[in-house]
């Protein structure tokens, strides 16, 4: 039954989103992910980031770019590039975090409140989880399937400023064998 219902949450998830965004496939997390956290970062970042090859991370930006929602500008080194949104792309993030904020509401909607708090503990637990055997995955470097797991939130609503984000807490104090303790601001998980 997870099974399904996780399908079914995807599947709505990246409906609303790529209509939101005018892009499919991975341009709604590009777009919520360079809003986030990778603003002015690298086309390598956003290609882990999203779990894309190099050159499908070309292809996406170029797409992007063409869509007037990227910039490309110089990076920290002579050989990379730093990539912005536009103040079209900044909107454009915005519509997506709030489509894919109204796709999960109408999943949640026949919750009452204390199931919605309910449920809220166990997926705080579940993320928890999740984190910790991707960063594991990531430490082998086996690397988790279809990049960071943040890659299309939005901090706001998880509450990661204030210290409120498992996935965010459990990657700040996670620890690998019990001897190899490891401190993280990064939303990798």
């Amino acid at each position: 039954m997870l099974g399904a219902l996780a399908l079914a949450v995807v599947d709505s998830v990246r409906e609303a989103t790529e209509t939101a965004a005018g892009h499919t496939a991975a341009g709604p997390a590009a777009l919520v992910a360079l809003d986030e956290f990778l603003g002015g970062r690298s086309m390598d970042d956003l290609r882990r980031a999203l779990g894309l090859t190099p050159s499908g991370a070309v292809r996406l930006i170029d797409r992007l770019t063409a869509d007037g929602c990227v910039e490309r500008r110089p990076g920290a080194n002579g050989r990379s590039v730093a990539l912005t949104l536009t103040p079209r792309g900044r909107r454009v993030a915005r519509r997506v975090k709030a489509a894919r904020a109204e796709a999960l509401d109408a999943v949640l909607g026949d919750l009452t409140t204390p199931e919605r708090v309910a449920l809220g503990r166990v997926i705080d637990k579940l993320l928890r989880t999740l984190t910790a055997s991707r960063l594991a995955a990531r430490r082998e470097a086996a690397g988790p399937v279809g990049g960071w797991l943040c890659r299309l939130c939005d901090f706001e609503a998880c509450g990661r400023e204030h210290g409120d984000c498992p996935a965010q807490s459990e990657a700040s104090s996670w620890q690998g064998d019990g001897e190899d303790r490891r401190r993280t601001r990064d939303p990798r998980a």
